[in-house]
């Protein structure tokens, strides 16, 4: 009787577990979406009002403060979203003291970089900018500058992930921040006020981002209750014992595409570029449903994880990579087989990069089929395992790129980049699953990709069959998925099971 009744308790937990995960991925999948649609917007801003020259300048600044913040952080904020669910808040808990721990040590590391950047910006501007820019060296002092409070925003908003609901986050860094950018840079835009003053209000939000985040931190922590604020010598052993080889991954991870990108305008020439490059784009697009849910779980992850929960983590895991693969294999299946019509958008040139993107829309389909399992190893503390896989990956990307790209230019490009993706998501799957000790593959996660592959194989084969891989076949397709999708819609069955779902969404156990 009694092992009726724990299996039952242990049943009852694993289900609230996903009820939370389910709602919270719903909350960063909607955020994930705001957020890609306000960055659409300040991208229409950025090249509308700037022009060619002037927007390509406004990215460049933005390139530098992004790919430099993230190796400023050196991983203290994906340690802080590890580390911090495992501790107790509170006046007499020790979560509090992994603040400064992460921060200080980050921010020092900064402001030597931005520093020694602003010394040089003058050196540095012709590197970076056309020989026409006249105000480079204004744009890479004023990112210098802002690099600090884009890394102080950056690790507070890690912590406010780890220690309040995932809408405290969706709220400042995929709501506001995105959502001031384009009307402050259409206000310098519409002013007449120029490149630099542009930068200046996508910098902007930035700095109140980081003091909302620091407001939001008082209250959990216990800062105002008087929680002690100086670690001890295992705060800084646990946190950056984590944090530095999280610090190498993550530049790997940034720096994926840019390196394919740059290799091949090395190997094969700059047209072959461009055309990786526009392939690049449509393939990490696809990744905005995972990238949500990411940010969604990764606390909860941790917690359980942490408590030695490793079923009910395992559970969570299972779930969410089914909704991932549901949601993103049609996507990458349609990229694979209208990839004609998709390039095209971008102009007729660039159709001769279908075949790379078929390929790589492969490597995707592994890459979100294997779901979360990259912040699941994360998240169980293992960094030095995710840095193995991931240096292995871009050891492999390298390689081959060196003997593909010279011959087969953007397909031989395409075909390295997705061998090192399938490589680091597999080795990254295999450690998982032996540091979790439970089954992360399962038939109803094969359920899931089946069903998926199977019905938008169906629908686009039919598709290409009548209107060809172009435009006009990718047109045709989603007509008929938007078709299907309302006449499900007004099935009582499917209302039914709509109604259902909706107390899950909010965290109730369905009635």
């Amino acid at each position: 009787m009694t092992g009726t009744t724990t299996v039952a308790a242990s049943t009852a937990a694993g289900e609230r577990e996903v009820r939370r995960s389910t709602r919270s991925g719903a909350v960063g999948l909607l955020g994930a979406a705001v957020n890609g649609l306000l960055g659409f917007v300040l991208t229409v801003v950025i090249v509308r009002g700037l022009g060619p020259a002037g927007s390509g300048a406004m990215f460049t600044a933005i390139g530098v403060v992004t790919v430099l913040g993230g190796l400023c952080c050196a991983g203290a904020d994906t340690a802080l979203v590890w580390a911090l669910p495992r501790r107790t808040a509170g006046r007499d808990g020790d979560a509090a003291r992994l603040l400064p721990v992460a921060l200080l040590p980050a921010l020092l590391f900064t402001v030597a970089v931005a520093a020694g950047g602003s010394a040089l910006s003058g050196v540095l501007a012709p590197v970076f900018f056309d020989p026409g820019t006249t105000r480079g060296g204004d744009l890479l002092r004023l990112a210098f500058a802002g690099l600090p409070f884009v890394v102080a925003m950056t690790v507070l908003l890690a912590a406010v992930r780890a220690v309040r609901p995932v809408a405290a986050l969706v709220a400042v860094q995929y709501v506001l921040v995105p959502a001031a950018r384009p009307t402050l840079v259409f206000a310098a835009v519409a002013a007449g006020a120029g490149v630099t003053a542009a930068f200046a209000g996508w910098l902007a939000p930035v700095v109140l981002a980081g003091l909302v985040a620091a407001a939001l931190l008082i209250r959990p922590l216990g800062l105002a209750a008087g929680a002690p604020l100086r670690p001890v010598g295992r705060d800084w052993r646990t946190l950056w014992g984590f944090a530095l080889p999280r610090a190498a991954s993550a530049a790997i991870d940034a720096s994926s595409m840019w390196l394919t990108v740059l290799l091949t305008a090395a190997l094969a020439d700059q047209a072959e570029a461009g055309v990786i490059g526009a392939v690049g784009r449509y393939a990490l697009a696809g990744l905005l449903v995972m990238q949500g849910l990411r940010v969604a779980v990764a606390p909860q992850l941790s917690r359980l994880l942490g408590a030695g929960r490793t079923a009910e983590a395992a559970l969570v895991y299972r779930r969410i990579t089914s909704v991932i693969i549901a949601l993103s294999w049609p996507g990458y299946l349609l990229l694979a087989i209208f990839a004609p019509g998709f390039l095209r958008l971008f102009g007729a040139e660039f159709t001769t990069g279908a075949a790379a993107l078929a390929v790589l829309a492969g490597g995707m389909m592994v890459n979100s089929g294997t779901g979360i399992v990259q912040t699941l190893l994360l998240m169980s503390g293992s960094s030095g395992r995710h840095l193995f896989a991931a240096a292995t990956g871009l050891v492999l990307n390298v390689a081959l790129a060196l003997a593909l790209i010279p011959p087969y230019g953007a397909l031989g490009a395409a075909a390295a980049w997705t061998a090192g993706i399938v490589v680091e998501n597999v080795i990254a799957a295999v450690a998982a699953r032996r540091v979790v000790g439970e089954p992360l593959l399962t038939r109803g996660v094969l359920r899931a990709a089946g069903a998926a592959a199977a019905a938008t194989a169906l629908l686009a084969g039919a598709g290409a069959a009548v209107a060809g891989r172009g435009v006009a076949g990718l047109i045709l397709t989603l007509g008929v998925v938007a078709l299907i999708a309302v006449a499900l819609l007004l099935h009582p069955g499917v209302r039914r099971r709509v109604r259902a779902a909706v107390p899950t969404l909010l965290g109730r156990a369905p009635r």
